[in-house]
Formats: structure tokens, sequence, C-alpha cells
């Protein structure tokens, strides 16, 4: 670490709270899926700032799209209407292709699933399902449904009536959901748990218990949302459709922004007082979502995006040290045969670039949906040469 970045870390040490420790890189600007610490060093960055930046950093139309709004109207709260607000609504329907579909908008994914907590209460029943390994926030509500015992155990007691199962598992969720079930949320794909797939058809038989039991079935699509996976949600596959969807991350493109979507019967659940938020629906986060929602459709990045991620995952499934590459279009998990992870992000960002551990064992990326095929033929030769110095240490 330079002289320049230690000085940062001792202001941050000296200003901020100790719940993210202290970064190791102190980032100054960036430039599609380029970033530049204050050293002057540039990093390609295959995390996305968790799967957020969806168009890089400092794309043109949201660069625009934000100036423009932020001139005209900064904030209103939901007293009052605004333009913004219902064309971002109304891109959300189109995109569900659901007219029954209703929009509550809030900040952060968390926020987003809390919503959804709370509209399953308007049934009258306090059960929920969720399921081990989830991550579905850190607010009380959330991580009452996150299914991470490190993350939840010091904050004992949560939410009582929240069942977790196994992932993936049709036997036990079929078991799991009742007659008293309120809810049940699950990922498309398990994005913290290292990026875990769930087997073809589990979406599906969650759907039909959910109908069957009278209980709304909530899809996260926070990390898997707004073209991650090469779909606009990631459930897409299943041929279903959920009661409720809560997206955030990549709704914004960089700006805090989250959306709780209920569908049919599920959107006329909440009445007038029953929930709220200061800025939810701000003019300027939505401003910067309806152009990341313009661009993807205008630049039609859907396919690219599949076709990019297999891509990806070709090459790297023969690479040196790795067991197994998962996941759908550029939300991937690669699978080290060790538990090198944290030494190969490490040795990763050295060499400038920059991907997340996981779990012990798992790198997950998730770059820009705009990434070049040059970026990443570059990534692929970079992490394929760090993995034949781990292979042979």
């Amino acid at each position: 670490m330079s002289d320049k970045s230690k000085k940062y870390a001792e202001r941050w040490s000296s200003s901020l709270q100790s719940n993210y420790g202290v970064p190791s890189l102190a980032i100054a600007s960036g430039k599609g899926s380029i970033l530049t610490d204050v050293d002057g060093k540039k990093y390609l960055d295959f995390l996305g700032g968790i799967a957020t930046s969806v168009l890089g950093q400092a794309h043109p139309a949201v660069v625009t799209a934000v100036s423009k709004q932020i001139k005209t109207l900064g904030h209103v709260s939901n007293f009052y209407m605004h333009p913004g607000v219902i064309d971002l609504a109304q891109a959300l329907q189109e995109m569900v292709g659901e007219k029954s579909a209703r929009v509550f908008f809030c900040n952060s994914g968390a926020e987003a699933n809390e919503a959804a907590l709370k509209l399953s209460r308007k049934l009258g029943k306090t059960r929920v399902v969720a399921t081990q390994g989830a991550f579905h926030g850190r607010t009380m509500g959330a991580l009452s449904l996150t299914g991470q015992p490190k993350k939840r155990d010091p904050f004992t007691p949560l939410l009582s009536e929240v069942v977790h199962v196994p992932y993936g598992d049709i036997e036990s969720i079929t078991q799991a959901i009742d007659g008293d079930t309120a809810m049940v949320i699950v990922e498309p794909i398990m994005g913290e748990a290292g990026v875990v797939v769930p087997p073809k058809g589990y979406l599906k038989t969650i759907r039909k218990l959910c109908t069957k039991h009278g209980a709304l079935m909530v899809v996260d699509a926070v990390q898997t949302g707004v073209g991650r996976t090469g779909e606009w949600f990631g459930f897409e596959q299943e041929g279903i459709t959920p009661d409720v969807i809560t997206l955030a991350k990549g709704l914004g493109g960089g700006l805090p922004i989250g959306a709780m979507i209920a569908i049919g019967k599920a959107g006329k659940l909440f009445a007038p007082g029953d929930h709220g938020s200061t800025f939810g629906g701000n003019p300027v986060a939505c401003a910067s979502a309806l152009a990341v929602i313009k661009v993807i459709r205008k630049e039609k990045l859907l396919p690219k995006v599949k076709k990019k991620g297999a891509r990806i995952k070709k090459v790297l499934s023969t690479c040196d040290g790795v067991l197994e590459v998962r996941g759908e279009g550029l939300l991937i998990g690669i699978v080290l045969e060790h538990p090198d992870a944290v030494h190969v992000q490490e040795l990763l960002q050295d060499r400038g670039v920059l991907v997340n551990a996981a779990t012990d064992s798992v790198i997950r990326i998730a770059p820009a949906l705009t990434v070049s095929d040059a970026q990443i033929s570059k990534f692929l030769s970079v992490f394929t040469k760090v993995m034949q110095e781990v292979s042979y240490v």
C-alpha cells in the first residue's frame, strides 16, 4: 500500500465504523469497466460493484439522464407524483409482462425484501420459508430471511417463524410449505453463497406449492436482475410468474434504488399508509434506472450477456485448479479445487483485476454487461496465469 493509500486508510479508520474493516483500495475514478485508484493504478473491474454497475462507470446515457434530472427536480417525497417514477414503474411492468404488476420503490435490496416480508403479513399469516445459504439483506427482517448463521447469530433473536431449508432440495421445500405459510423467498441463483444454481424445475415446483397453499412466491432478483443472467430477472427459463419480485443493485446502474414488484392479487394488498419510503422513487435515481433499461434494450445486451458468459465459462472450465464453473450470463462462480479463493483474489488484484472471493473456494465475477471482448480476453489471460501460479505452489 502506497503512502497516499495509507493516509486514506488512516482517515477511514478514524472516521468510519469498523463493520467493513479497512478496504485495501481507494478508488478515485472509473470509466466503463476500468477503475483507477488514488495512485493512478488502473484495474479491470470484474465485480461491477457487486453486480451493480451494469453499464460500467460514467456511462454517457446515465451521466446525461442524471445531470438533466438533478438540474430539473432533485426530490419531492411521495406526497407528490413526478413523471420519472411513473415512467419507471411502467417500464418494470413491461419487463415483467404483467399489467397487473404494481411497484413499490425503495433504496436497496434489503429494503425491497423488507417490503415483501411486510406485504406477506397482509395475508394474515406469519410463517416464512427461506433457504440455507441465501442472502437477502442485513436489516433485521431481511437478516431473518438470510440463511447464513455467521451473519444471523450475533443479532438473535430474529423473527421466529422463518424456516430455512436446503437450497435446490425439492423434497425439503415441498415438506416445508403448508397452509400456514405466508411467503416463500428464493433467489434464482444464490449469489453470495458462491453462485449456486438450482436444479431445473426447482422454481416451478415452488410456484405450484405457493399457489396450492396460498403463499406468496417471492423471487429475490436483487443480484440476478436487470439483465445480469441474460434475462431481465433470472427466473424466466422456468416459465413462471412469481407473486413478488425484488430488485435493486443493477437497477440504478450505480445509484441507490430498489423495487418490490407485486403481481396480480399481491399488487392490491398494500393500502394507503401501509408502507413508505422518503427517498423511494427519487427523481434522480429513477432517471438513472430508466437510462439503464433503455440502454440494455437499445444495444440488445441480453443476448450478448449470454454469449459473453458462455465464452468465459468455456475457457475457465479447462483452467488449472478450477473444479467447476457455474452461473448464468455474467454472474459466474469459479469453483476452485482448493480453498484458495482469498489468495487468488489478492493475486488478481495485484495484477490489476478485481473479483470477489464469495467463499473459501469460489471466485465470483459479475462484470458490467457492457464489458468488451478484449477485456474478457484480458481477464481470462490474467486469471489463467494466476491459477497456474497457485497450482504450482
